[in-house]
């Protein structure tokens, strides 16, 4: 497994910081660490990605909106030598963050491979 205590812990600090932002929810977007499921979104942030962005490149490895079900999973895999945003998750250098999403709700955040420079994430019934 991929993912160090460390990422776990910003994601989650990333994940409550943005849902108490979040006007619409009263609680929080609640995902559960699935590191060994399949996953229905697959993403991989190849290497040398940060040096493609830094060089002015536009990177769109996801959309800038996803729409997903509740009880469905994300997996980002980051070959990058440094970490990213992605919406409501960080991913460390050379991590995989793995996460079924448990609630319904509606949330955004940074993303730093995408150009717009935001994620929105809709979490649907």
């Amino acid at each position: 497994m991929r993912v160090s205590r460390v990422s776990w812990l910003l994601a989650l600090g990333v994940l409550l910081v943005i849902s108490s932002c979040n006007a619409d929810r009263s609680e929080p977007l609640v995902v559960e660490d699935v590191s060994d499921a399949p996953a229905d979104y697959d993403y991989l942030i190849p290497p040398g990605t940060g040096d493609r962005i830094r060089a002015g490149e536009d990177v769109e490895i996801l959309p800038s909106e996803l729409d997903v079900q509740v009880g469905e999973t994300i997996r980002i895999v980051n070959d990058d030598t440094e970490g990213h945003f992605v919406g409501i998750f960080y991913v460390g250098p050379n991590e995989t963050v793995t996460q079924r999403f448990a609630s319904s709700g509606e949330f955004a955040g940074q993303c730093s491979i995408h150009p717009s420079g935001t994620l929105l994430l809709r979490v649907n019934e």
